[in-house]
C-alpha cells in the first residue's frame, strides 16, 4: 500500500514536471513571437513636383496728385482709359481687368502745425488684373513703363503691389504624390529590412503630411514646387 502510493505521487511529479516545462515553453515562445511582431521601422517618402502656376493676380497702382479736386478726378478717368486701352490691345481682357474706387486723401484736413503743403489731394488708384494667361500678362507687365513715359506714376513693387501666381489644381495631383510618396517610403522600407535580415510585414501605422505649395525661387515665382512626405511603420519579421 505504502509503495502503491509513492509510485503515485512519482507518476503525478512527472505530469507536473512535464506540464510546467510545456507550458513554459509555449510562454516563452509567445514572448518571443510577440517581440517579433512587434519590431518595427518607421520610414518617411518624399513626392515633389514642379508646376505652372494657373491663375495670376496682378495689381498696377498709381498716384495722381492735385490741388483742385474736380481736376484731380478727371485726371484719374483719363488715365484709367490709357491702361484699359493698353492693357486691351496687348491681349488682356476687359472681364480680366477691375479698376477699384480710387482712394483720395486730403493733405489738409490731415495738416498738422504750419507745414508747407504743395499739393492738397493724393490720389491712388489701383487696377487689378485676374487672368489665367500667365505667360500673356507677364509680357504685358515687362512693357508697363510705356505708360509711365505718358506721365503716369506708378508705385513700386512693394507687400501691396506684389504679384500673385496661384495653383489651384492640387486635388487632381493629390493621389499620384501620395502613391509616389508611400512607394519611396516602402523602398526605404526594404532596403532597412535586406540590411538587418528581416523581412518587410504589414503596415502597422501610416500618416500623411500636409502639402506645401512654394515659389521654386525668386526670378520665377509663377513656377511652383509642391511637396508632400508620408510617414509609414511596417512590421519587421525573421
Amino acid at each position: 500500500m505504502q509503495n502503491s502510493s509513492k509510485t503515485s505521487f512519482f507518476v503525478l511529479g512527472i505530469f507536473i514536471f512535464l506540464g510546467l516545462s510545456t507550458l513554459g515553453y509555449f510562454f516563452k515562445t509567445a514572448i518571443i513571437e510577440y517581440k517579433q511582431y512587434d519590431r518595427s521601422v518607421k520610414v518617411k517618402g518624399l513626392s515633389q513636383k514642379e508646376y505652372k502656376a494657373d491663375i495670376v493676380i496682378w495689381p498696377i497702382t498709381y498716384t495722381e496728385i492735385n490741388n483742385n479736386l474736380e481736376e484731380l478726378y478727371n485726371s484719374i478717368d483719363k488715365n484709367n482709359e490709357k491702361i484699359d486701352k493698353f492693357l486691351t490691345s496687348n491681349g488682356i481682357e476687359k472681364k480680366e481687368i477691375t479698376f477699384s474706387t480710387p482712394i483720395i486723401v486730403d493733405k489738409v484736413a490731415q495738416q498738422y502745425g504750419n507745414a508747407k503743403i504743395n499739393f492738397r489731394y493724393n490720389a491712388k488708384q489701383t487696377i487689378t488684373i485676374y487672368s489665367k494667361n500667365i505667360d500673356e500678362v507677364r509680357i504685358v507687365q515687362s512693357t508697363l513703363s510705356k505708360l509711365g513715359k505718358q506721365g503716369i506714376v506708378f508705385s513700386g513693387d512693394n507687400y501691396e503691389n506684389r504679384t500673385e501666381y496661384i495653383f489651384t489644381k492640387l486635388n487632381e495631383i493629390k493621389p499620384k504624390m501620395i502613391e509616389e510618396a508611400t512607394k519611396k517610403a516602402r523602398e526605404v522600407a526594404q532596403k532597412f529590412a535586406f540590411d538587418s535580415k528581416s523581412k518587410l510585414g504589414k503596415i502597422k501605422s501610416a500618416s500623411q503630411g500636409q502639402f506645401s505649395i512654394t515659389q521654386r525661387d525668386r526670378n520665377n515665382p509663377q513656377i511652383k514646387k509642391i511637396r508632400v512626405v508620408s510617414t509609414v511603420e511596417y512590421y519587421l519579421t525573421d
